[in-house]
């Protein structure tokens, strides 16, 4: 797919994002805009996922782990036809299958339910095993945020994934620098990444986050690697597409009133 085709889907979620987060005036929109271009590339572009196999075992998965970036999975959901993007709207609200964290129980697409930080890695990891157990060639991501990283179950989850030689699984952290407190090296530094996740038997490469060449180029090494799992730390920019929320910690879980809202999309929409 052409840049141009990936940066129009990818704006459209973000697009989705505002409106979801300013419907349930509560969410994530920082992350989830952050994390936007990883997530479009994927679906758009390197995973194996249609309508068609969308209910089979013969497809790709795919683990939101820093489960609180929702919006941005429901928005790409939407883009690809799978959801009807006039759900949108009722993010967060009693009663919609659109949660503030994902539950595969109530969403077609959702493939594991996640939220509390460090679990979606290590089902992710117990998802590429069984592919390799029953000889299913299909492939396994998941995407991580760098605070999440100083949970030690993630470390566990990775050191089980070299263990057993998961090359099918490729993890990507979402690498902005920010939590809720503040930046992740002030709060509980978690660097230098790259170095921890090789020690840990895994094939690395670092990116910029929103470019989609080496997006692209990243996850075809990923393919390319055998014999252990791939992590690809992506440098990202927290609000990402929206200049007032780009680098701003406080737009970590704050939604934008209406108008906020409205100056967001207008400026994504003269886009």
């Amino acid at each position: 797919m052409q840049n141009a085709q990936l940066e129009k889907h990818a704006n459209n979620i973000r697009q989705d994002i505002i409106i979801e987060t300013h419907s349930a005036q509560s969410g994530h929109p920082g992350g989830s805009l952050g994390a936007t271009d990883l997530i479009t590339s994927l679906y758009f572009e390197e995973m194996d996922i249609t309508k068609d196999n969308l209910d089979t075992t013969d497809r790709d998965r795919f683990v939101l782990s820093k489960g609180h970036a929702s919006p941005a999975l429901y928005g790409v959901l939407a883009e690809k036809g799978f959801l009807d993007k006039e759900l949108l709207p009722t993010f967060r609200h009693l009663g919609s299958p659109l949660q503030g964290h994902p539950s595969m129980r109530y969403l077609k697409g959702v493939d594991m339910s996640t939220g509390s930080l460090g679990q979606g890695i290590s089902t992710a990891v117990g998802m590429a095993l069984a592919n390799k157990l029953d000889q299913n060639g299909h492939r396994v991501y998941a995407l991580l945020g760098d605070g999440e990283c100083q949970e030690g179950e993630v470390w566990e989850a990775t050191m089980s994934a070299s263990h057993y030689g998961l090359d099918n699984l490729c993890m990507i952290v979402d690498n902005n620098d920010l939590q809720i407190d503040g930046h992740v090296h002030d709060v509980m530094s978690v660097y230098p990444l790259d170095e921890k996740f090789k020690a840990f038997g895994c094939y690395v490469e670092c990116i910029d986050g929103h470019d989609f060449d080496q997006i692209r180029d990243a996850f075809a090494k990923a393919r390319q690697n055998k014999g252990k799992p791939t992590v690809i730390i992506a440098k990202t920019v927290k609000g990402k597409g929206v200049s007032f929320m780009e680098n701003k910690v406080n737009w970590h879980g704050v939604a934008p009133n209406s108008d906020e809202k409205e100056a967001a999309l207008k400026e994504l929409e003269a886009k």
